[in-house]
């Protein structure tokens, strides 16, 4: 999986958000936070929450909608249940995922991390295939980012402990770890 010069991935479907900035001048990206999204939550396939990250959603089409009217957010990327890739924002600009967070003594997780979201819920498990598309993300985002390692992958909640919870109980953080660390010999093997 590439990311072109511009910060592109090139097997992504762009639907340009206008809800991204500059980072900040001279800001190393080293973080990467998972989220969940769905609109209407629980709901999967539309395209509402492309809607949503492009300011675009109808809070008429359904009552939840009417909460979230106004938020401008978006995310770098958007992971399916069936493993397409949407990217919004070129990773190398800020998106606005994280909102109010903290990550060790700094604040304003959006200045220095990727932000991406998988289709579900907190209490939904999440498919084979999204598992798969997010190894692939992470890979190519830790070779462009070398700050990024295994140990700085998280979850919102975990930026944004009490006001977030997202990914949730039902992602699995082993098997994304274990993807992701790299398979050495055992002692006295030949690699």
């Amino acid at each position: 999986m590439l990311i072109d010069a511009c910060g592109w991935f090139g097997d992504a479907r762009p639907v340009v958000s206008p809800n991204a900035n500059e980072r900040p001048r001279g800001m190393a990206v080293d973080l990467l936070v998972i989220h969940n999204i769905s609109l209407p939550p629980g709901q999967y396939g539309g395209d509402e929450v492309e809607q949503f990250f492009c300011n675009r959603l109808d809070p008429h089409r359904h009552p939840y909608f009417q909460t979230i009217v106004g938020l401008k957010v978006s995310a770098h990327l958007f992971i399916r249940r069936c493993g397409q890739l949407v990217q919004f924002v070129s990773v190398d600009r800020r998106a606005w995922h994280a909102g109010r967070s903290r990550f060790g003594t700094r604040n304003n997780c959006n200045d220095f991390a990727v932000g991406i979201e998988l289709e579900g819920t907190d209490d939904s498990l999440y498919s084979d295939v999204q598992y798969d598309r997010l190894v692939a993300c992470c890979r190519a985002l830790m070779a462009r980012f070398p700050g990024i390692g295994p140990d700085r992958i998280v979850g919102h909640a975990d930026i944004a402990p009490g006001r977030k919870t997202d990914p949730g109980p039902a992602f699995d953080w082993s098997r994304l770890r274990t993807a992701l660390v790299p398979a050495e010999g055992l002692p006295g093997e030949r690699t």
